[in-house]
């Protein structure tokens, strides 16, 4: 959530969460083509869920990013033919245009139980900023003072956290939004950091650098009452955060000493291998856990036992 396309594209999703639209727009054409036929689709007796489609702001396609506990939707949905995306607010069986901060793209990230949306925006001058939406209006958060800034979360006290540009343009930082203002949550000593979710007690995590001479070296982070703390790895030189419940509990991944991917459950001080909490004859390896939910289930993705990625859930 970056120029039109420039701004709208990342290699990394922890860096610019959401703002993906132009990278969405290719995977979009790509899978279309590789949908796999009836015959070969997997059938179930019993069908635990109903698919529904939430259509289109009149485009080709749309990605949902964020529900809430009213099953409110948001994303992103291109708008026509030409690819752009628009921020969408799904509710009440209709698919709302967010619209944009003047530019040509938007796209939505997160929102909270107040129907107060988050997610990222083009401007005219072809800045992407975090937005804030509610009332009906989009509002701009401002950055740290460099030119673009990137919204991913936001809780139920409208606390938003995401990650911007400093001055200069040298660095992106963790910002937590509140009361109208941008703070910026600083690093572990190296100079990036960016922050995935923020929970109902305003404790926020992500990822930062920890060394100014290796911006490889990134450890997952937690942030709360003023401090960052670093959580480590499970031995190898990297590790990131992607979600953090109101237990405290934090997931996410981390680089093994054989630079293989793990993930990971911190909690209590102390951050575990999820892999060694589930039968050491499953088959699996679980490389990333993306979220944890209140009840302690946890979603993810991994290797299953014939060697393919698919994604996983953990039920404590």
């Amino acid at each position: 959530m970056r120029t039109a396309n420039q701004s709208l594209v990342t290699a990394n999703r922890r860096i610019s969460h959401g703002i993906f639209v132009a990278l969405v727009v290719g995977v979009i054409a790509l899978l279309s083509l590789g949908t796999r036929s009836a015959e070969t689709q997997e059938t179930s007796a019993q069908p635990l869920y109903k698919v529904q489609d939430l259509g289109t702001l009149g485009g080709p396609w749309s990605q949902a990013e964020g529900i809430n506990t009213t099953d409110r939707v948001v994303g992103g949905s291109s708008t026509s033919s030409d690819g752009f995306a628009h921020a969408f607010l799904y509710k009440g069986g209709k698919m709302r245009d967010l619209g944009t901060l003047g530019g040509s793209q938007s796209f939505a990230s997160d929102i909270n139980d107040a129907d107060k949306v988050v997610g990222t925006s083009d401007r005219r001058d072809s800045n992407a900023r975090a937005f804030l939406y509610r009332g009906e209006k989009m509002k701009d958060l401002g950055t740290l003072g460099g030119d673009q800034a990137f919204a991913v979360g936001i809780n139920n006290t409208d606390k938003v956290v995401g990650h911007s540009y400093i001055s200069g343009n040298g660095a992106i930082h963790a910002f937590l939004y509140s009361g109208g203002k941008m703070r910026d949550l600083g690093t572990l000593g190296g100079l990036s950091s960016n922050a995935t979710d923020i929970n109902e007690a305003d404790k926020v995590v992500g990822s930062s650098t920890v060394s100014l001479s290796d911006n490889d070296n990134e450890h997952a982070f937690l942030y709360s009452g003023g401090l960052m703390r670093d959580l480590g790895t499970l031995g190898g030189s990297r590790s990131g955060a992607n979600a953090i419940n109101n237990a405290d509990k934090v997931v996410g991944f981390s680089l093994m000493s054989d630079a293989t991917a793990h993930a990971f459950l911190y909690s209590d001080g102390v951050m575990r291998d999820l892999n060694s909490l589930i039968p050491a004859d499953s088959g699996w390896t679980l490389t990333s856990a993306e979220a944890i939910n209140g009840n302690g289930s946890i979603v993810g993705s991994g290797n299953n036992p014939d060697g393919v990625q698919h994604a996983f859930l953990l039920r404590p």
